[in-house]
């Protein structure tokens, strides 16, 4: 599938590139997150069965990364959503969350979550989240509320 310019696929995170992205992903959340409060799933957590993978590329270049985690009772959760530094606020990040929810209601999903943090670092990916029609709420699964992060829900029975 396509989005603006990109070309997305489920990826399988043997590459190079995709590596890299997602330790700079890894890195950054530590960076901008009090101790104990980063929920970033690592690679072998990215391998999970439950968990798909998909990247964006513009030709040769990798743009962004992006998870679906499927919880169970017709509700799955976004994860890893990085873009590479070289394309942000290029529409990288909006093209894969735009795949991974039609790929959510394909599979019959009912309702999308994401956990992210709060602060300047954090406030372009809450306001792509909530442009697309996530909006706050409490928090789900095995997540405990605190004053860093935040919890977004996208109910996709409402016409997304």
């Amino acid at each position: 599938m396509t989005g603006p310019g990109y070309a997305i696929r489920e990826d399988d995170l043997g590459g190079e590139a995709v590596r890299a992205l997602l330790a700079l992903h890894l890195r950054g959340m530590h960076a901008q997150s009090p101790p104990g409060s980063v929920y970033a799933l690592d690679l072998s957590g990215l391998q999970r069965p439950d968990v798909t993978v998909w990247s964006a590329w513009r030709g040769d270049a990798l743009a962004s990364i992006g998870a679906l985690r499927t919880l169970g009772d017709g509700h799955g959760e976004l994860k890893s959503m990085r873009t590479h530094p070289a394309f942000l606020r290029q529409g990288a990040a909006a093209a894969l969350l735009d795949h991974i929810i039609g790929v959510a209601l394909k599979r019959g999903l009912h309702r999308l979550s994401l956990e992210t943090g709060s602060g300047p670092a954090f406030e372009p990916a809450l306001a792509l989240y909530r442009r697309r029609g996530f909006v706050d709420g409490p928090a789900f699964g095995d997540y405990a509320a605190s004053d860093f992060n935040r919890f977004l829900h996208l109910d996709l029975r409402e016409g997304v």
